[in-house]
């Protein structure tokens, strides 16, 4: 669970802070600047305060992570999933909110794979996930290894997006190189130049790369037997 919220005397003198505030300052510049900017002491100076008093909300880096991480939960639309809908279609409509949040922050989608938070949030996303699979027929073992691919899945499908995170400044940079190649050694790298460096139809490219993961679920999942 989230963990209560530590105060010194010195916060009821200056603008009050929360857990919640310091995280959502630390998602907006992750979003600005890339992961790589949050720090506790450039929040402090964004904040205007001093980084001991960030420090009584998160006492390091990685507890900080950990709250980011817990704000992306928060926003994941669960009440969406329809409780009436087949199972398919549930699982659907919860990977694609996930996506949707990643997509809005980009620079931080790899930590949702790989940070384990028990905030009510994400105890209920995760309780949601493996009863819409457990209903699919899996085993609370395998319902478990999906969740975890399917996190990882989405999350690089978001990273992976070129110029996402900042990687690929210009990407026509890599396009020329790969259209320089030899077309007689590497023909089909040079006629998928332009797909391999350019993502001109995002939407449709979370929409294909969804649709390959769920269509692996579903595949594996008829060949279980539904209790």
């Amino acid at each position: 669970m989230t963990q209560p919220e530590r105060r010194s005397p010195a916060d009821d003198e200056r603008t009050p802070l929360s857990r919640r505030a310091v995280a959502g300052a630390a998602v907006a510049l992750a979003d600005a600047e890339g992961l790589d900017a949050v720090t506790i002491r450039r929040l402090a100076k964004d904040l205007g305060v001093t980084p001991m008093a960030l420090y009584w909300h998160f006492r390091n880096k990685d507890e900080l992570l950990d709250g980011i991480v817990e704000l992306l939960y928060d926003e994941i639309d669960l009440p969406g999933v329809e409780a009436s809908a087949p199972w398919p279609r549930q699982l659907s409509t919860l990977l694609e909110s996930i996506v949707t949040v990643l997509r809005a922050h980009p620079a931080t989608a790899p930590l949702l794979a790989t940070r384990n938070v028990t905030s009510e949030s994400s105890l209920r996303t995760i309780e949601t996930a493996l009863d819409i699979l457990g209903r699919g027929g899996f085993s609370p073992a395998e319902a478990t290894q999906i969740v975890r691919h399917a996190l990882s899945t989405v999350t690089n499908l978001v990273s992976g997006v070129p110029g996402a995170t900042g990687r690929l400044a210009d990407p026509r940079h890599a396009r020329t190189f790969l259209e320089s190649l030899p077309a007689k050694t590497y023909p089909r790298l040079v006629e998928a130049a332009g797909p391999l460096t350019e993502c001109e139809d995002k939407d449709a490219y979370f929409a294909f790369g969804l649709e390959l993961l769920l269509s692996g679920i579903e595949a594996t999942a008829s060949k279980r037997t539904v209790h």
